[in-house]
């Protein structure tokens, strides 16, 4: 098993024994994440700003436009922080006190350097679309030079991670369970409506089949 080494930044200090740290864990709520969260310390100020990303190996893609002061620092260099969550459920108590999630998450540390060559920020691209619908690159017209001069693509070397993860039912105190209260799950999941078309769409023109059944 590949596994991330325990570190002063990537430790689970706070109910350890609900961290992971092996890669196919961490990576596998990596890539069900839709976005993710980026911080940064710029100018001494902290910043964090959420957006679109894609992994392939121990790498991270995010891509915007050249004004963007979070590519800007990324592209520097500068230590990162990605986070990305997954809300699997709500968990209510018998009491206030022991109310909770149930969750997935991840907590990611690297550097980033700017994709400078076409083909590698083509591929970064592809990745970023192919992370937000799976079949879309290639049925999509591709990017134009100008498009591509157009857009910041960078890559985050991922050097350290962990997971945290919290599932089943309620945990409330021993005295509280023959309250007349209801307790459980209400469990929660990312889904799709059924799709709406452009009202400039052109007639004829079907849903794709990789879209997502609702």
């Amino acid at each position: 098993m590949d596994v991330f080494p325990q570190t002063e930044r990537n430790r689970i200090r706070r109910l350890p024994k609900r961290g992971a740290y092996d890669k196919e864990t961490i990576y596998g709520i990596v890539d069900a994440a839709p976005i993710c969260h980026v911080g940064v310390v710029d100018h001494g100020q902290p910043v964090v700003i959420p957006t679109i990303h894609a992994r392939q190996g121990d790498k991270l893609f995010l891509h915007g436009a050249p004004a963007s002061r979070l590519l800007k620092h990324i592209q520097r260099g500068a230590p990162v922080c990605v986070t990305v969550t997954l809300l699997d459920g709500l968990v209510l108590a018998r009491s206030v006190f022991h109310h909770s999630m149930n969750y997935r998450s991840a907590v990611i540390f690297g550097r980033g350097r700017l994709l400078e060559e076409d083909a590698e920020k083509l591929a970064a691209l592809e990745a970023i679309t192919e992370h937000v619908m799976p079949g879309r690159w290639a049925d999509a017209r591709q990017p134009t030079t100008a498009e591509l001069r157009a857009t910041t693509v960078v890559e985050i070397a991922i050097e350290e991670a962990s997971a945290k993860a919290r599932t089943g039912p309620p945990v409330d105190d021993e005295e509280d369970y023959g309250l007349p209260v209801w307790a459980g799950v209400l469990p929660t999941a990312l889904t799709y409506a059924a799709p709406i078309p452009d009202p400039r769409l052109r007639a004829g023109i079907e849903p794709p089949d990789y879209l997502p059944s609702t």
